[in-house]
């Protein structure tokens, strides 16, 4: 009998192991392909079938998956990465297999024109203009005002992200996204935007179905990177059916409703302001809270739309699940990280995971892989389920060795001590 498999293209730390578990629960093969197969270390313990290929390239895909059909009996294609969701929904339409259009996925992946789209469609959304060069940045910051956030126009991560107070700040980050040291797949397009203040929160949605709100907290400003994330967020019913509604608004005005989408909100003085949509489930830790609290597996849910099957989203119960991510606050050696296992052993707490090892260089980048490991608990209301959090964070701790000063290496070897802390 022809052995039944999925195509993985490619994946991420947080979601890709819980996609190969996922496929096989359901009895299905997971077959990954990726540009670099070893940057993905859940493929050795789970002893994935990985294939090296350029994502980036459709025709050596649909070459790949056709090399496949004789042995497999593919049933599904998809992705959990921005980066390929556009190329997931054309090698779908290619293999008549159900997916995302793909149209509307690019559409939607291009910040510029999902802003565009949105406010055609009356969506709130932050004032924001286009930049390609220095002196468009310049432009657009004096006509919307500082403070302003610099992004790259397409990207996931927050990576190339930042909030620019002033104008020393300003031409710190445009010189950064400008230069060398940030990645532009084609010529630099950068989104200058209107810095919007408030709560975050983050609508998870499968087809047309809002499944529910999550929260989040941030570290220090000028960075957006994650401290604490919560579902479902402590919100009334009439908060959540305002950010549910400006969601089915934003999913009509960009021809979305098939699969997995999380939208981005910051609640501001105006309400809700829409920051961004992504055609894909939430990264990080998000399935795993929204599995703890509703009892709802989204990617398993996902995986079953794929392969053309009904997919299930009633509650099966009603918790509060939050995560900590553990964040250093300097860059250096990290000399050691402990305690997981004594705070994986506190009542209530669901997941402890770190994702360094000793020795490890800690350079921070002010976006999603600044967070060295998580820890997420869940109990039946927030409170609660923040008090085991902080009993189990409280639990681990970790050493890092400050880099020792350009040309002074010796010395500072010998002189720098470890520094302590979370």
């Amino acid at each position: 009998m022809t052995i039944r498999a999925i195509i993985l293209i490619e994946g991420t730390r947080s979601n890709g192991p819980l996609y190969v578990k996922a496929a096989r629960r359901l009895g299905l093969h997971p077959i990954i392909l990726s540009a670099d197969p070893t940057r993905y270390d859940y493929h050795a313990p789970e002893s994935v079938e990985a294939i090296r290929v350029d994502t980036d390239n459709l025709d050596a895909l649909i070459h790949e998956c056709s090399r496949l059909n004789p042995t497999y009996d593919i049933v599904g294609i998809t992705g959990p990465v921005d980066a390929v969701c556009a190329t997931v929904g054309k090698l779908c339409r290619h293999f008549g297999l159900p997916g995302p259009n793909p149209a509307s996925i690019e559409r939607c992946c291009d910040k510029f024109t999902q802003r565009q789209l949105l406010a055609e469609a009356g969506v709130p959304i932050p004032a924001y203009r286009l930049a390609a060069n220095a002196a468009d940045v310049q432009k657009s910051t004096a006509e919307i005002g500082l403070p302003v956030i610099l992004k790259p126009a397409a990207g996931s991560g927050s990576s190339g992200v930042r909030l620019c107070r002033n104008a020393d700040e300003l031409a710190e980050h445009t010189t950064y996204l400008l230069g060398e040291k940030h990645l532009w797949r084609s010529s630099p397009r950068i989104l200058v935007e209107e810095f919007a203040q408030g709560p975050y929160y983050c609508a998870e949605i499968m087809g047309n179905e809002v499944i529910g709100i999550g929260a989040a907290e941030f570290g220090p400003l000028p960075y957006f990177v994650g401290r604490e994330t919560i579902f479902p967020a402590p919100l009334t019913g009439e908060e959540c059916n305002r950010i549910a509604d400006i969601s089915r608004r934003c999913l009509q005005a960009l021809d979305l409703g098939w699969g997995p989408t999380c939208i981005e909100f910051r609640w501001t003085k105006r309400g809700p302001v829409v920051i961004e949509v992504n055609p894909r489930l939430a990264g990080g830790t998000n399935p795993r809270r929204v599995q703890l609290a509703y009892g709802i597996d989204l990617i398993k849910e996902h995986l079953k739309l794929v392969m053309g099957q009904e997919w299930d989203l009633r509650r099966r119960h009603s918790h509060v699940a939050v995560a900590r991510l553990l964040v250093p606050d300097r860059d250096g050696i990290l000399d050691w990280i402990g305690g997981a296992s004594r705070a994986a052993a506190i009542s209530g707490v669901a997941e402890v995971k770190l994702y360094v090892e000793p020795k490890t260089p800690i350079v921070r980048k002010g976006d999603y892989r600044d967070c060295i490991g998580h820890v997420i608990a869940s109990s039946h209301n927030l409170p609660q389920t923040r008090a085991i959090l902080q009993q189990a964070g409280d639990l681990i701790d970790w050493s890092i060795t400050p880099f020792p000063p350009p040309g002074d290496e010796l010395s500072a070897a010998l002189t720098l001590a470890p520094a302590q802390g979370k």
